[in-house]
């Protein structure tokens, strides 16, 4: 009696084993996603992880790869380092994903990039462009162009377009991506004859009253203020730059690139420029059926360079799987490092030895509440 209800209990013990972790149906290919769903910088995520179902409905539907559907698996990593690891992890060792997409943020990259890279599981940002990012090792890409060359195309526009010589620099000193794109703006600054008159931190999501900061800078009287963090603090720091009188052009990066830099800027950010990955309003046949399959999709919702950078990793992390023709990861490695001109709908990309790609950056101009085309900087 005793022998037959241990065999039971093992049965069951065995059978609830097998329901705890999620099986993987044998006809999908399972692709991880560590986003930002909820949190400071919660549009980065949402608009990336749509940009890639987006494009993973036109993936399945044309008949997925290697004869499988794809499915993607998106962790919320609430904006936060830890969770992000976390995130990965999970993906990682519970879902058994092939590959990774994400992080949008270089500092939430930063932390579970050691992770994929240890686990040899290739990661691939769509849009971190600290250069650490991908110096963590060689299972680690990104679909997008890097602070160096993103700081260097703002002080390119505004020298050589905007003819500004004077510049102020206010920057988050917790935030790699925000520090990083601040050293390589004042070093292109300098290096073209401009002058750095004032360099002054803040720390990203803690502080809300810039004042102190714009106080000094209004003394040394800039032309522009380059204000290299993200959306969050971009609209507070123009509302109060504003209030005290302080009229110099307002300079970013594609950290700026949210609807909220509007919501929480208003009127103040009128007249403001910032880099970023594409413009709805370019005339490239890939970029117009983007945008409109986007919309349709999402209610009419106007798609941000997160959601087209999410779109055009997700394809590309499919092409690479279908080159490699496995889902081993290190052949997916070595297919997405040998990407040379591939159609992204934000441009072409090509991988560079040290698995960064090479793209232009578009320069928009906030204009009438919107983003606005003023010009492109090509890479060198």
């Amino acid at each position: 009696m005793l022998n037959r209800f241990g065999c039971c209990l093992i049965t069951t013990l065995t059978a609830l084993l097998m329901t705890a972790t999620p099986a993987r149906a044998a006809d999908e290919i399972l692709i991880g996603h560590v986003a930002s769903m909820t949190g400071d910088t919660a549009t980065f995520g949402v608009s990336a992880d749509e940009g890639a179902r987006l494009a993973l409905d036109e993936i399945n539907a044309k008949g997925g790869v290697l004869g499988k559907q794809v499915k993607l698996l998106t962790e919320d990593d609430r904006s936060q380092a830890d969770e992000a690891k976390a995130a990965a992890q999970k993906l990682i060792t519970r879902d058994k994903v092939v590959a990774i997409l994400g992080e949008i943020a270089s500092s939430r990259s930063l932390a579970f990039a050691p992770i994929c890279q240890e686990s040899e599981i290739p990661m691939l940002s769509p849009g971190s462009t600290n250069p650490k990012v991908t110096e963590v090792g060689d299972f680690i890409f990104r679909a997008c162009f890097i602070d160096p060359f993103q700081g260097t195309a703002v002080a390119k526009f505004a020298i050589n377009d905007l003819k500004f010589k004077r510049f102020a620099v206010l920057y988050p000193v917790n935030s790699d991506y925000g520090v990083g794109l601040r050293e390589f703006f004042k070093q292109a600054v300098t290096s073209m004859g401009g002058e750095i008159v004032e360099d002054l931190a803040y720390n990203e999501g803690k502080d809300v009253d810039f004042r102190a900061q714009l106080t000094k800078i209004k003394s040394k009287n800039p032309e522009a203020i380059f204000v290299s963090g993200y959306y969050t603090e971009a609209g507070l720091i123009a509302q109060q730059a504003r209030e005290l009188g302080l009229n110099a052009v307002l300079l970013g990066g594609d950290g700026w690139d949210s609807d909220k830099t509007i919501t929480i800027g208003k009127e103040a950010v009128e007249g403001a420029y910032f880099s970023n990955h594409y413009s709805d309003e370019e005339t490239r046949p890939e970029v117009k059926q983007f945008v409109d399959d986007y919309k349709k999709k999402y209610g009419g919702k106007n798609p941000d360079a997160m959601a087209i950078l999410g779109f055009d990793a997700m394809k590309l992390m499919v092409d690479a799987i279908k080159r490699a023709n496995s889902t081993d990861p290190i052949a997916i490695r070595d297919a997405l490092a040998s990407t040379k001109d591939f159609p992204g709908a934000s441009g072409a990309i090509t991988m560079d030895e040290n698995r960064n790609a090479k793209k232009p950056a578009i320069m928009l101009k906030i204009e009438g509440g919107k983003f606005r085309y003023a010009g492109t900087v090509k890479p060198d």
